[in-house]
């Protein structure tokens, strides 16, 4: 499986943002995505996990009620809508595809930037 991460940018706080993770292969609809971030200086953190299906979805504290995650298999694309974005939520935001919490595949990074 081979992804691309995208829809980065630069909002102000309380903004807006929708990531897409395109993924490419006929088994893109087999695995789990996750969606990871990594501040500047800080250590990589999960943010939301979407199972194969979409129908089950796991959110890190920080992020509940604010990100959702979602995926499309027929387009091959797994999704993270961002809402009341907060400077804490800078960072590098990476998706990747795995089963069993293992994730083996990893798309580049997409840069989100929240200015106060």
């Amino acid at each position: 499986v081979q992804l691309q991460a995208s829809g980065g940018g630069l909002v102000q706080t309380g903004g807006s943002l929708r990531l897409s993770c395109a993924g490419s292969g006929r088994t893109f609809a087999t695995h789990a995505i996750g969606w990871f971030r990594q501040a500047s200086g800080k250590e990589r953190e999960i943010v939301t996990t979407i199972s194969w299906s979409g129908n089950n979805t796991y959110y890190a504290d920080s992020v509940k009620g604010r990100f959702t995650g979602s995926r499309d298999n027929a387009k091959n694309t797994a999704y993270l809508q961002m809402n009341s974005l907060k400077p804490e939520d800078t960072a590098v935001y990476y998706c990747a595809a795995g089963n069993r919490g293992e994730y083996r595949y990893w798309g580049q990074g997409t840069l989100v930037t929240v200015s106060s």
